[in-house]
Order: structure tokens, then sequence, then C-alpha cells
């Protein structure tokens, strides 16, 4: 069996243009433009291409970006005031603050700042609690990609058992939620799993979101499953030349491609699907401020 390849990259891209058309139909009917503010802290260099990437997709939608930096030594106040003032912003709809913080920043205060009908992030507490209790809620942009391409390639979910290999705030328990509320039999898997293996091959789905490179191989993949492999790993490439990595994921491709019945690679699959989902966040936030009817098929 060859699996076939989930193409995150092109996913994503009718994501855009879906939310595109959507913000220019809002546009025409009410006047207001979706508006995303980012606020990124310090000078990392990952941070700094992601946050610019998307300031770039939330233009070319068709909506307001808002970039704020602070330096890296700013303060806890400094920043709970920025994030005050967005809260107070009518023009924003949607606040990020890019994560990782520096070390002296508390990043729960922060993000228990923003007001969680603006948190596009979805990881305020609220906004957890919302998701697991089966309520209207912000989610957070990686799951909720996921979860759109596992719709886009089962229909219903209903039935099926999911395994969800992590524990993390930001994607594995918000992965398992959205599961349930699909009507899935979920399982999380950790570090502490007994029989991880054994466990991974009983699942139609398994969503791998460990932080480990290529700790999910072949033979632990039941036959026709999808395997949906959030990791983001770089290693060493010596075959490219000394000092060369490239990227992997959490799952190793060319054994659980033999396997499975599709899988997303990495890099090209749910990477992309972070910052589309990000922009479809603001628009339901704006839409859901305005009591507007939110768009079909780009929510949870």
């Amino acid at each position: 069996m060859t699996a076939r390849i989930i193409d995150g990259k092109a996913f994503a891209s009718k994501v855009r243009a879906r939310v595109k058309d959507e913000v220019a139909a809002l546009k025409t009917e009410t006047g207001v433009t979706p508006g995303l503010a980012v606020v990124l802290v310090g000078d990392d260099p990952a941070s700094q291409v992601y946050v610019r990437s998307k300031g770039k997709m939330t233009v070319e939608v068709g909506m307001k970006s808002y970039e704020h930096r602070l330096p890296a030594d700013c303060s806890q106040e400094t920043l709970l005031n920025l994030v005050r003032d967005l809260n107070e912003n009518a023009d924003v709809h949607g606040i990020l603050v890019q994560l990782p913080l520096p070390e002296h920043l508390n990043e729960f205060d922060i993000i228990n700042a923003i007001d969680p009908a603006k948190d596009v992030d979805g990881f305020h507490i609220s906004n957890v609690g919302l998701l697991a209790t089966g309520q209207k809620a912000m989610v957070p942009c990686t799951p909720l990609g996921c979860l759109m391409m596992l719709r886009e390639e089962h229909g219903s979910l209903s039935g099926l058992n999911a395994v969800v290999v992590g524990r993390s705030n930001i994607v594995g328990k918000p992965m398992a939620q959205l599961l349930l509320r699909d009507s899935c039999t979920v399982t999380i898997a950790h570090s502490r799993t007994r029989e991880i293996e054994a466990l991974c091959r009983r699942a139609d789905i398994l969503v791998a979101a460990v932080g480990r490179a290529e700790m999910i191989t072949g033979d632990w993949v039941k036959p026709g499953a999808t395997v949906i492999d959030v990791g983001i790993n770089r290693i060493d490439a010596p075959e490219k030349g000394e000092g060369k990595t490239r990227l992997v994921g959490d799952v190793d491709f060319a054994s659980a491609a033999a396997v499975a019945g599709a899988i997303t690679p990495v890099p090209g699959g749910v990477g992309p699907m972070t910052i589309a989902c990000l922009l479809a966040n603001t628009l339901t936030a704006c839409c859901r401020e305005l009591g507007h009817p939110e768009p079909e098929g780009l929510t949870a």
C-alpha cells in the first residue's frame, strides 16, 4: 500500500481563497474590514519570519494587519498595557502574541489578558474551557487545520478510533477535544503510555504531535489509517553537505507511507494550515462581534 499524500499547502491555499472571498463579502455587506494584530517580543529569527508571513497573508486576503514589535527586555506591564489597548481597539478583531516569550515574561498572564473574543490563537483559559465543554470557542489554529483536513479526507469522522500522540496545550489536548466533538473514540498517548506502539496500531486516525523526530514508524501504523504529522524537527543532513540540515516530522514518512491510507508530509502538510486557520479565526471573530453569520466550513 502506498499512502495518498495530503497536500497541506494546496489545502491551505483553498482556505485562504475562501477567507478572501468571505472578507470581501463582509466588507460589502457591513463596511467592516477584519483586523489582525500580531505582537512580537524580541528578535528571534524564526519568529520574525513567521510574523512577516502572517502579515503578508493577512493583507493578501483583504484584512488589516497591525504589527507591534517590543524589545526582548520589555517589562510584563508594558506588554500587558499593549494587549489592553488592542482589546479596546475596535479595528482589531484578532490578537496574537507570538510565542515563545522571553523567560522573564509570564506567558499565561499575557495570554489570559487578551479578550477571549479576540483570542484567535485559542489559548485563553475561557476558550480552552468552552472547547472542552462543547461550546462555541475560538479554536487553536493547528488543531483546527488538522480537523479540516481530516473532514476533507473522511467526510464524517463519527465512530472512528483516533489516537493523539502528545498532550500539549497547543496541539494535543485541543486536538483530542475536536475529535471528540466529531464523535471519534479518542485516546491521548504520551511519553508515559505503556505499549504505545500497539495502541497506535489500533487507530483509524493517528495524530503525531509529540516533538520527537521520526518517532512513529510504519510498524506503529494500522494499514489504511490516516496519519496527520504535526511535528517539525530539524535534523542533520550529511547527505546535503557538512553542517546541512533538513526538516522531518514526528513520523518516519517513508515507512509510514508504505502502510497508511493517507498521510501529511513534512514540510508541506500541517504547517501551511496554521496561518490559513489564523486568518479564518480572525474572520470568525469579526463575524461574531458583528452578529454576522459565520462562514460554513471555516470553524470547528
